[in-house]
């Protein structure tokens, strides 16, 4: 039975590779495009919202292409960022909330992001997923990022019981050992975005089902109802065909 995080991690890591699927998440992209560079870090996780990753890198490089950093981005003019940035989903809210960051990080953090938890959430709009973003990919400090994904997916293996993104980081880095935070975010965003689907997830080659409440409460039994009512229907009509 597989009952560690660091186990689940493990076979994760193994479904995404054996069904070709262990594709750098765009953080991770931008994180290895960027040499860890963390205004860019943020900047691209606000962007990413709500946004495919193929579409968000993309924009991600063609607005760094034009603004090199925090006080480029923090003079631009918004109208040119909205242009940039159009094809992301609220783009109009983003541009806002992007330069609005650039100028505080210039103003306040003499243009250098903070790798402080506390110091990062005062940042406008920045929320802790944001943040520990930041900590992760900017600076490669053990935080757990908590995004759809990550929530999803704990509480389906049954690992919380959790209503909201910030009351699954609080469990998890409760439950798991720091020196296996790096991790968290990157894999278990794979393999919700390839595997473990929020409507028909992909449970037949899931190494994790085994152990996994949701394929055992929810998966399973309407598998097998299925398979009860295909059963039937096939013997009504073999009787059928033999009164004939």
């Amino acid at each position: 039975m597989i009952t560690s995080i660091p186990n689940i991690l493990m076979k994760m890591e193994q479904t995404l590779s054996l069904n070709k699927l262990a594709r750098p998440t765009a953080l991770k992209g931008l994180q290895a495009e960027e040499h860890h560079d963390p205004f860019k870090i943020l900047i691209g996780t606000i962007l990413s919202a709500r946004t495919r990753d193929e579409i968000t890198t993309k924009v991600v490089n063609n607005l760094f292409r034009k603004f090199k950093n925090a006080k480029a981005l923090a003079k631009a003019d918004i109208e040119e960022i909205k242009t940039i940035i159009h094809s992301i989903g609220f783009y109009n809210i983003k541009a806002k909330r992007i330069k609005e960051v650039s100028q505080v990080i210039v103003e306040r953090f003499n243009g250098e992001v903070p790798d402080d938890i506390q110091k990062l959430l005062e940042l406008p709009g920045v929320g802790r997923k944001t943040a520990n973003c930041v900590l992760v990919y900017g600076f490669n400090k053990a935080a757990i990022p908590v995004d759809i994904h990550v929530h999803r997916i704990s509480n389906r293996l049954g690992l919380v019981n959790t209503k909201t993104p910030e009351e699954t980081e609080i469990k998890l880095s409760q439950i798991l050992a720091k020196k296996y935070w790096l991790k968290v975010n990157d894999t278990f965003v794979m393999y919700g975005q390839n595997i473990c689907l929020p409507i028909k997830p992909n449970c037949e080659v899931c190494k994790l089902k085994e152990v996994c409440k949701f394929y055992h409460s929810t998966v399973l039994p309407l598998q097998m109802k299925s398979t009860f009512f295909e059963n039937k229907q096939s013997k009504d009509k073999r009787n059928v065909l033999k009164n004939l």
